[in-house]
């Protein structure tokens, strides 16, 4: 089974769209779990609570890895960032079972792709993405690395990180809002 998170309703029909990589695709994870962290944009969640208002694509901000046995972990840059994230957003899950796999190598642990519209075979109603995080944690099939478990050395890698994603989103307004919010050290 191939998973796909989104908040749009009633697709019946998954289409490929473009992404990260320029191409149009469709993303699937192999793990239903894994596709938890796509219900919710963090940047574009803040900006619509906050009344930023902004016309253009939302910044995408995707605080995630993998742990070396595959397993999907959160990082918080900011304390309680998963709770802000995903807390009280609802989506949808939509499962398919079969495509044909792109072959592009995306680099992303338990991720395949496609070019071609894929039939959706089942849908489940996230109620609220945080509790469903936090369920998949508890089954140890998500880490969370909170904020206040960082070392000194991630905590400073994440200071100096947000420093120069902030002096380079001169042209990404949503995103300097946000990272001016949550992180009281910029100037």
């Amino acid at each position: 089974m191939y998973y796909h998170a989104s908040q749009n309703p009633d697709i019946k029909i998954l289409e490929p769209r473009i992404s990260n990589h320029n191409t149009p695709l469709i993303y699937f994870s192999t793990k239903r779990e894994n596709v938890l962290v796509y219900l919710s944009n963090a940047v574009e969640k803040f900006c619509k609570e906050t009344g930023f208002v902004h016309d253009g694509k939302w910044h995408k901000w995707a605080s995630y890895g993998f742990e070396s046995d595959g397993t999907l972990r959160l990082d918080e840059y900011y304390p309680k960032a998963t709770e802000d994230t995903y807390k009280g957003v609802s989506g949808y899950i939509y499962s398919v079972e079969n495509i044909c796999e792109s072959g592009d190598n995306i680099n992303i642990c338990d991720a395949v792709t496609t070019s071609k519209p894929a039939d959706v075979t089942e849908v489940e109603v996230i109620e609220d993405a945080y509790s469903e995080i936090l369920k998949a944690e508890d089954a140890g099939l998500i880490k969370i690395r909170r904020y206040e478990d960082m070392s000194e050395k991630m905590l400073t890698w994440i200071k100096n990180t947000i420093k120069n994603e902030y002096a380079e989103a001169e042209s990404e307004p949503d995103y300097k809002h946000f990272l001016k919010a949550k992180f009281s050290f910029l100037d």
